[in-house]
């Protein structure tokens, strides 16, 4: 007769009924590494080989390689220098976007142009922070960015907000229909959104749960129609829904 084994104390290598399988361990987020300067690429591989959770799975030395590289590889993230020789970061961004377009680019750069962060953003980054940002903080921004969000250096927030309201001095276009309506709460998270804050930081100003902080992104998005945290800020700047003074 059959040795029939009855799930009461989990022999044969089978959890006992009522006690929860072991969920399967998250894929690492994979990220391409661009930078022109083979040391600094070397570097950021041996910092972010600490971190379980993150997988150097490539690189490359400028934007022509880093295009071929993300179509061949489609990582999560591509960490990549502005400027660079043959073809820069920010011209590469449009490309890159094209080929892997569920990658999320962050630049990583020694540029503090607000032009440079501007065409950027156009482009298609999801995050512009500076080199001197502390290696911790480049592993935590990796996380972010995969996780939705969008990482600015907190000095190149500002200028960007910069940039935003002088393009509207200069273009003080009369809108065709009337903007949608968010709730005063939302219009709170929008100007921590746009001062370069990420979620956490922004529950806790406002002394909420991050999950409620990121079901009111989501909603903002939701009523503007648009894709990412920085394109929200772009148009409410536009369409002076969002003042900064």
């Amino acid at each position: 007769m059959p040795d029939f084994d009855h799930g009461v104390s989990g022999e044969r290598g089978r959890p006992p009924y009522g006690e929860p399988s072991v969920p399967a361990p998250a894929e690492p987020i994979r990220v391409l590494v661009v930078d022109d300067h083979a040391l600094f690429r070397r570097g950021l591989e041996i910092v972010l080989a600490q971190e379980e959770d993150i997988q150097v799975v490539g690189e490359a030395g400028d934007g022509t390689e880093a295009v071929e590289k993300a179509a061949d590889l489609l990582p999560d993230i591509v960490l990549m220098d502005v400027r660079m020789p043959r073809r820069g970061g920010i011209e590469a961004c449009t490309s890159i976007k094209e080929v892997a377009p569920s990658a999320k680019i962050i630049m990583l750069t020694i540029s503090d142009e607000e032009a440079d962060l501007y065409e950027a953003i156009k482009a298609g980054a999801t995050g512009y922070l500076l080199k001197e940002i502390s290696t911790d903080e480049v592993a935590t921004a990796i996380r972010a960015v995969a996780d939705g969000q969008s990482q600015i250096s907190p000095s190149m927030a500002s200028k960007l907000l910069t940039e935003f309201k002088s393009m509207i001095q200069r273009t003080d276009e009369k809108r065709l229909v009337p903007a949608p309506r968010l709730t005063d709460r939302e219009i709170e998270v929008l100007k921590l959104v746009a001062t370069g804050l990420n979620n956490r930081d922004i529950a806790k100003q406002l002394f909420i749960s991050e999950n409620t902080v990121k079901n009111h992104v989501r909603n903002i998005l939701e009523k503007l129609q648009l894709h990412s945290r920085m394109e929200a800020v772009v148009y409410a700047m536009r369409e002076k829904i969002l003042e900064i003074r």
